[in-house]
């Protein structure tokens, strides 16, 4: 039997083993749970890294989705700009094309048809105030009567053909070569005949359109009037009407055959002559009519023993005239493309705006600044007419040339104005508006500079009528040595000009001087056109006007 003591001593060894072990089995559940809290943190924070990662992966794939079709935009776009570069222009169809040209040359006709009151206001200006319902009825009757005569024969003898030799068309039909037959004068239209026909029912069928007898009769009517300036103040109604209808029934469309309707100057050479919007055709030749018609109706009665007698007598008028025609020659030049289907054409039409533009301004200073030297005062008309020697200048040249080169032909513009119009007054020759200074002298001027400055490389290419493009032989490459024919071809066109229409108009002139038939008397010139020839007797009823005035401040409270 084991003593109590011992028994005790067991028990307390047994239970002191029985806490260690309870003690040492508690130390390893908590350690265990410490780890399966670790393992739990663990794995929260592994997932919450994958679904960042996720996120990620997602945004990265939807960037490259973006790229991709950025890409494939820009390979579209790339396509497509690299077909619309490779592709034709798109065409208008016919009617589309044709209604924009009548819009277009429309509207540059009605302005050229405005320059009249431009003419009308100048010349008035430019004389004194007891001819000017003389002049402006002149102005009036020069635009009715150059109707009837261009409606009659002019446009028949430019611009009525015929043109039957040449191509054949495929049905055997001629279809002409493009020029005019014998290159001299047309021979059909007269009376406009064959514009339109109408069949048994009376429904009219368009053979030609009358856009190009519109816009054209407008710068036949520029052509006659431009003669009445170098005349004003001293011819018979009467004589003038006759010199005005034989210019625009016969002198100036037979110019305008040779050239504009593709007569013998046309293909004279191989380059043929440039006039695009005619200081020779028009304004030439209405200049050479002016210089004769003052040469044989003599000087105004007075006019050199007495020349501060015939100062202009409304600066305003010849200010406001100048503007007038300013802005008409815009429908003069641009208006010369003939049409404005295409963008090619509309900015060709630009460029003749803006050298126009320089021309005028050009040339207008430069005259003001040669005045300025001459007599150390400021002269106002003389501006005028520089503006307008600038324009005429510019006129042949305005579609082939580059703006620096209208910068430099309104400047020597200027110049030949300047000698012309002294050289005018130092032979007695009395032109009251430098008619044959600004359109004759200046014309002939504009119609070399067309191919002395023309785009063409050097003096050797031209781009004349082809604008923008050279022109190209039958190989396709630029036609070497085409300036020298060019330039051949506009001297002449400047020698035929003078000849024939001083010639003819000569012709015109004498006769009527010698029958009485041109020049007023010298009383009649004396007490004014309007006193003698008109009624009422008067352009301004300015006494009455101030009597009225008079009448109002007597009337008006102190």
């Amino acid at each position: 039997m084991v003593p109590t003591c011992s028994k005790s001593l067991i028990f307390v060894v047994i239970g002191g083993v029985a806490i260690c072990a309870s003690q040492e089995q508690t130390g390893k559940d908590v350690s265990n749970a410490m780890m399966l809290d670790r393992l739990k943190q663990l794995e929260e924070l592994i997932g919450s890294q994958q679904r960042e990662l996720q996120q990620q992966q997602k945004e990265i794939d939807v960037q490259a989705k973006e790229l991709r079709l950025t890409s494939q935009q820009f390979a579209n776009m790339h396509g497509e700009l690299h077909r619309e570069a490779t592709a034709p222009p798109r065409q208008l169809n016919e009617d589309t094309t044709q209604a924009l040209n009548h819009i277009w040359l429309l509207l540059c006709g009605a302005l050229v048809m405005f320059m009249q009151s431009g003419f009308a206001m100048l010349e008035a200006g430019c004389c004194r105030a007891k001819n000017v319902q003389n002049i402006l009825l002149k102005n009036l009757i020069d635009v009715c009567v150059g109707t009837l005569g261009w409606w009659a024969f002019g446009w028949a003898f430019a611009y009525g053909g015929p043109d039957d030799t040449g191509a054949t068309g495929v049905n055997g039909t001629v279809v002409g070569d493009g020029y005019l037959d014998g290159g001299f004068i047309g021979r059909a239209q007269f009376f406009s005949t064959g514009f339109a026909e109408a069949n048994n029912d009376g429904v009219q069928t368009v053979n030609i359109s009358a856009l190009s007898w519109f816009f054209q009769w407008a710068f036949c009517s520029a052509a006659s009037t431009i003669v009445s300036g170098g005349v004003a103040e001293r011819v018979k109604l009467p004589g003038y009407v006759c010199y005005s209808f034989f210019m625009t029934a016969f002198v100036y469309p037979v110019v305008v055959a040779w050239t504009w309707g593709y007569g013998w100057l046309a293909d004279v050479t191989t380059a043929g002559y440039m006039d695009f919007a005619g200081s020779g055709v028009v304004h030439m030749t209405g200049g050479v009519g002016a210089l004769v018609g003052a040469a044989v109706a003599g000087p105004r009665d007075g006019r050199w023993t007495d020349p501060d007698e015939f100062i202009p007598h409304s600066l305003p008028l010849i200010v406001l005239g100048t503007f007038i025609l300013w802005f008409g020659w815009y429908g003069f030049n641009c208006g010369s493309t003939l049409g404005l289907a295409d963008a090619k054409t509309g900015y060709l039409a630009a460029q003749v705006a803006m050298n126009t533009t320089i021309s005028a301004a050009t040339g207008g200073l430069g005259v003001f600044f040669l005045q300025f030297v001459k007599i150390r005062k400021y002269d106002l008309g003389i501006l005028c007419n520089g503006i307008l020697a600038g324009l005429v200048s510019i006129t042949a040249g305005c579609g082939n040339v580059e703006c620096g080169s209208a910068f430099t032909i309104g400047l020597i513009g200027a110049f030949i104005y300047f000698g012309a119009s002294n050289l005018v007054k130092l032979v007695k020759v009395d032109d009251p508006i430098d008619a044959f200074a600004v359109h004759g002298a200046c014309g002939a001027w504009g119609v070399l500079a067309a191919a002395l400055f023309d785009w063409g490389k050097g003096m050797d290419y031209v781009n004349g009528w082809q604008g923008w493009d050279c022109l190209r032989g039958d190989d396709g490459n630029c036609l070497s040595g085409a300036w020298a024919g060019m330039f051949g071809a506009n001297a002449l066109e400047v020698l035929m000009i003078l000849l024939w229409v001083g010639g003819l108009s000569l012709l015109v002139f004498v006769p009527l001087r010698l029958a009485g038939l041109l020049r007023a008397a010298d009383d009649v010139q004396e007490s004014g056109n309007d006193a003698v020839s008109h009624s009422p007797p008067k352009a301004y009823n300015l006494e009455n006007v101030s009597s009225k005035v008079v009448d109002m401040t007597t009337v008006m409270p102190q």
